[in-house]
């Protein structure tokens, strides 16, 4: 349970205009990431880049998942990172915010993908306490390892 309070609590930020030069991932810009191997863009406006292709099964909505992940700001200062404290996180695939919600139901177990998260399916006006300010777009990578 910690881990869910501590994973929704430092989850989202919020997507503001073009994303032509935002940077997606530390040192590189989303142009550079869709020049060196593709972003997709899904109609509700989230954006993924696939890392690592996994083999296993795509989890439904009413799964809780195990992952490892790592999330930042615009400017790739992380907020808040599974992988930085060792520990994966289990959760409900509906307990998250909704572009998390949306790409795990997409991706297969043993899959790595870059998140590009709007406001709107992240923490929107409201943002996250003093973590995520409003408006805000996150970048996420998040790696699938299990669903129960």
């Amino acid at each position: 349970m910690r881990n869910l309070i501590g994973f929704i609590g430092l989850f989202f930020f919020g997507l503001v205009g073009v994303f032509s030069g935002l940077a997606a991932a530390p040192g590189l810009t989303l142009d550079q990431i869709e020049k060196a191997g593709g972003i997709n863009t899904l109609p509700s406006g989230l954006r993924y880049q696939v890392l690592k292709e996994g083999s296993g099964a795509k989890p439904s909505i009413t799964d809780a998942v195990v992952t490892h992940y790592h999330g930042t700001f615009l400017d790739g200062s992380v907020f808040d990172s599974s992988v930085d404290r060792g520990v994966p996180a289990t959760f409900p695939v509906n307990g998250v915010i909704r572009g998390w919600t949306e790409a795990l139901q997409l991706m297969r177990v043993g899959s790595k993908w870059r998140l590009v998260i709007p406001p709107d399916l992240a923490y929107g006006k409201r943002g996250s306490g003093r973590l995520v300010p409003p408006n805000a777009t996150l970048v996420f990578e998040v790696e699938l390892l299990d669903i129960r």
